[in-house]
């Protein structure tokens, strides 16, 4: 029994390191990179979901073979709930892909999009310009209480895996992407280069949101990915009010919003709202809770050191929606 169970020690090492380190670049340039290819090659739109199936199941496998916290792994009456989440959100963002031929000939596009560059260099351009557009935003819905009422549903989770990164809010997901895609479609965005941006968007945030305890390197200062976005789900204001960015964290070192801190071992009783531990939990709950009074997320007394041994800074008004 013992030299049966070193055995499986021994196999499951490879598998584990090949886990850490190679699941991201096997879905940012593998998954990405079969996107990119069948979109430049005009396949049919059904390529999109093919590969997000791949991706999630991807995104699962690595969960389980190196997860950060096993906890983190184990339903809390919110799986069903999550892929709800997660199959209106990407209804939408398909969506917005088809929507763009009807939108470029509503409004007339100046012809401003380097349609003679390589697909790829589109591709990454498009990324660029989407990040900055879902960046502001991001920071926005943190400072104004009207799109914290809706962004907040993001923020109501305790625990971190793949599918939380399309648990929000629709009209939240809708102002993120109109954000983010608006000014390309000004500039004339073809389909094509939109498609491989969507599939983009949607592996960004499966690992974003990731369970794995996978290893980039220095790349997690510039990369917005699970081990730096992990400080932007502090439950305290002013302090998980950092790493904004959804592709890169590139903004937020302009904007010095950029945290780390290599020492943090994070659990489930750091992540959520400290003012709202109670928020709702079933999708048309929170659905619905942001229209409602209680909805603004304020506090009804304030977290002090007797509550927390971290509590937020009151660095701006807005803080008390997540105080």
């Amino acid at each position: 029994m013992t030299t049966t169970s070193s055995l499986l020690t021994l196999t499951s090492v490879p598998v584990q390191a090949m886990a850490r380190y190679g699941y991201v670049p096997s879905m940012l340039i593998g998954l990405n990179g079969i996107g990119i290819a069948l979109a430049a090659a005009g396949a049919p739109k059904v390529w999109l979901l093919a590969v997000l199936a791949v991706a999630i199941a991807t995104a699962f496998a690595a969960e389980r073979i190196v997860p950060y916290d096993p906890e983190w792994n184990r339903d809390r009456a919110d799986s069903v709930r999550d892929r709800i989440h997660v199959a209106v959100n990407e209804t939408l963002i398909v969506a917005s892909v088809a929507a763009i031929p009807l939108l470029a000939a509503i409004v007339p596009a100046p012809q401003w999009w380097p349609h003679s560059w390589p697909f790829l260099p589109q591709v990454l351009v498009a990324i660029l310009i989407a990040d900055l557009g879902i960046t502001v935003v991001h920071l926005a819905s943190h400072k104004i209480g009207m799109l914290w009422r809706f962004h907040a549903v993001h923020h109501s989770i305790t625990r971190f895996y793949g599918l939380n990164g399309l648990m929000k809010h629709p009209l939240h997901q809708t102002v993120e992407m109109a954000a983010g895609v608006a000014p390309l479609i000004l500039i004339g965005l073809p389909v094509d280069v939109a498609s491989a941006l969507a599939l983009a968007v949607a592996i960004q945030l499966l690992l974003q949101h990731s369970n794995a305890d996978y290893r980039v390197g220095p790349a997690k200062h510039v990369l917005a990915l699970n081990e730096g976005h992990r400080f932007h789900h502090l439950k305290w204001a002013g302090i998980g009010d950092v790493n904004f960015g959804l592709f890169t964290l590139l903004w937020d070192h302009l904007m010095r919003t950029y945290s780390y801190d290599p020492t943090r071992r994070f659990d489930s009783t750091q992540l959520g709202m400290a003012a709202k531990p109670d928020y709702p939990n079933g999708y048309l709950q929170q659905l619905v809770y942001p229209f409602t009074r209680s909805g603004d997320c304020s506090a009804s007394t304030h977290t002090t050191a007797s509550d927390s041994d971290e509590p937020a800074p009151m660095s701006d008004p807005a803080s008390k929606y997540r105080q």
